[in-house]
Order: C-alpha cells, then structure tokens, then sequence
C-alpha cells in the first residue's frame, strides 16, 4: 500500500457522519473533533477494488450455502471463532436477525483453520489478501489519529502493531412481518480499538448510531469503509476518542451483507491511557484494566449498549 495522508474531511448533512478522503499525494492532516461519537467513512483508501470485490463476494458466496453446509463450520465450546450467533448467554434470550461467522484472521500464526470456510473455493485467499490490506490502513489511521491529538504518530500503532484482528461477516435476511420489531444486532459499542466495516447494499441503511438519546442511520457510501472507534482506543485516549455505540436494524425486502475488522491491542499488559494522550490537568478517566478479563466479561454477557465500558469509568 502507498503512502497515505489525509486531505480535509467533508461534514455530511447527516448526523454522525464525517466523510474523510484519503490521498496518496497529500500530507495534510485532518483535526476532527472528538469529544463527540462520531461515525468516519472513508475513501480513496488505498485497499484495491479487486481485494475488496472479491472478499463481498466470497463472503455472499459463503452465506449462500445450504444451512448444513454452513454447519460444518460452526462455534465450538472452546471458541469463538466460526459460524454462529454470539453473545448467547442463555436459553431464554431474543437473538438477533443474523447470520455470522466469526475468524482470528491476523496475525496469521493466530488462525484456527477449523474455522476458515473452503467453500467458495477462493474464500480464504480473499480473506487473507483483504485483512492484510486493511490491517496497514488501520495502522496508517492510528498515526494520524496520534498525530491529530498532538502525540507521536508511534503512540498509538506501537499498542496495535502485530496484535490480533478479528473478522466478523454478517448477513441480514429481510423480514417483511416484523423488521420493526427486531433487530441484526443489538446496541453495543466494540471492545477493540479500531472497526473497519465494509458492506454491500449501500441502498440498505441498516447500521445505526447513537447520539444525544437517538438513533441515526449511517448512508454508507459505496467503497467507503466505515471507522468505528472502540472501548479500546476511548481507554488508551483517556476518552479524547469516544467509542461509538452502534447497532444493525432488519429491512422489510432487502438482505444486507457487512463484514467488520476488529483491531484489538496487546492483550498480555494493563491497558489504560497512555500518559501522552492524558493533557495537563485531565482528570484520568480510566484506570489500568487487565485487557483479557475486560474482553472475557464483554464476550460472556448480552451487549448493551456503553454500559460495559462505563463499569471501567473512576467516579
């Protein structure tokens, strides 16, 4: 991937939405204001159509199959990872109006092919060549978003660099009867650092954001990824970076196909602000959290909304 830099954002007439283009030829910085959630697109990014094409479609391909073939691919007792609901917590519970499959997709030592779909017969060279790509885009991102704040551009890539990225696929069936009254995925922010979300269907507005109490619906652009901040980077940033709390809703007659990269920092120290991002006379927001019992309690409860990350708030 060529050297990136980011030209100045355009603030869209929609709420929650800051569309940011990348330029190979440009080393303007963008200042946003982040004491805000915010929903970023991005374009002009550098990840070629081509790899991009060919994960929706494999991904679609994969979907696709017979619900038995599918199967063979499923969550195990041991794992998160494969295909499957999440965040299943009991017997009783409303699950969300999805299908998903979930994969440790880098660093590539990390992966458990047990999981990894080999049809479509190309599914895991595509999901190799685009999380690679995307992994150098979310790295580039940190620098800037470092940078921005007035830190070194290694401040934050050095917490992320060679750490794990996680890729979740969804796909959302219509549902004619009762779209209003259930939901592709229920409110939560992202445990991680960084999201990157690509989806097809950009005619489907079925990601949604929180903001001031309402719910705002994301126009995803066509090509355009959209950035997620998650409960990761508002720790590290001691909140300067606010995670987003998002959710997906169901559309009466159209399927809708995303697919999230989840970049998540080292996981074997304390995670909390890093002492460049906290400015003189800040209070500390967060204090250190073990970051492996933080994400066994988010992935062990039903998602709701902040209220994970709030429980790591100092009073």
């Amino acid at each position: 991937m060529p050297p990136l830099g980011l030209l100045p954002g355009i603030i869209c007439n929609r709420p929650c939405t800051l569309l940011i283009c990348i330029c190979i030829t440009s080393s303007i910085l963008l200042s946003v204001n982040t004491c805000e959630p915010c929903e970023l697109q991005l374009i002009n990014h550098g990840v070629p159509d081509e790899v991009i094409g060919n994960l929706m479609s494999d991904v679609a391909g994969f979907f696709k199959q017979p619900l038995e073939d599918k199967k063979e691919w499923s969550q195990q007792a041991d794992s998160l990872e494969g295909y499957g609901q999440a965040f299943v917590v009991s017997d009783d519970q409303k699950l969300d109006w999805a299908d998903m499959l979930y994969l440790q997709v880098q660093p590539s030592e990390s992966r458990d092919m047990r999981f990894w779909p080999t049809r479509p017969a190309s599914f895991r060279r595509s999901v190799d060549a685009y999380s690679s790509e995307a992994r150098e885009l979310a790295y580039r991102l940190l620098e800037f978003m470092a940078k921005g704040v007035g830190a070194e551009p290694a401040s934050l890539r050095g917490v992320f660099e060679g750490q794990a990225q996680g890729m979740r696929m969804n796909y959302y069936p219509p549902c004619r009867q009762a779209a209003d009254r259930v939901l592709g995925l229920s409110p939560h922010t992202d445990p991680n650092g960084l999201t990157l979300l690509m989806q097809t269907s950009h005619d489907v507005h079925g990601l949604q954001v929180k903001r001031d109490g309402r719910w705002f619906a994301v126009e995803a652009l066509d090509g355009a990824f959209v950035v997620n901040v998650g409960d990761a980077l508002e720790i590290l940033s001691n909140g300067v970076f606010r995670s987003v709390e998002h959710r997906a809703v169901i559309h009466p007659t159209k399927e809708r196909i995303s697919v999230a990269l989840f970049h998540y920092p080292y996981q074997d120290r304390m995670l909390g602000p890093l002492p460049e991002l906290v400015k003189k006379g800040d209070k500390v927001q967060f204090g250190p959290t073990n970051y492996q019992d933080f994400l066994k309690q988010y992935f062990t409860a039903e998602l709701d909304g902040r209220k994970h990350l709030e429980r790591f708030q100092l009073e």
